[in-house]
């Protein structure tokens, strides 16, 4: 999300992409907002007023699965990745850090420039 303000042109056409085609979706989980927010100000209201991404709250069994983690924003990313009703497949995990997912369960885009 970060990478998004900071003009990251692969971040913005992933964006674009959510926005002009049909079946495809980008999710934000609300533990990302706040810790986007605080790195750069400004950026939750800014990714939060686009159409095209879906924000994750932050439910019950999600708080239990980022009570037990160090970071907060990865923990909650890690839960919303994993296969559930809406998203049997799981989801991919667009990312500028791609070494903070090695050796986790989940699928990863890279997007570092």
């Amino acid at each position: 999300m970060v990478a998004a303000g900071r003009g990251n042109v692969l971040v913005s056409r992933l964006i674009h992409r959510a926005h002009a085609e049909p079946g495809w979706f980008l999710y934000a989980t609300v533990c990302s907002l706040v810790e986007a927010d605080r790195d750069r100000p400004g950026t939750a209201e800014h990714i939060a007023a686009l159409p095209c991404i879906t924000i994750v709250d932050l439910d019950l069994p999600a708080a239990l699965a980022v009570a037990r983690a160090t970071t907060w924003s990865d923990a909650h990313t890690l839960y919303a990745a994993q296969p559930s009703p809406e998203r049997p497949d799981g989801a991919v995990i667009a990312t500028t850090r791609a070494h903070t997912w090695k050796g986790q369960p989940v699928r990863i885009l890279d997007l570092a420039p």
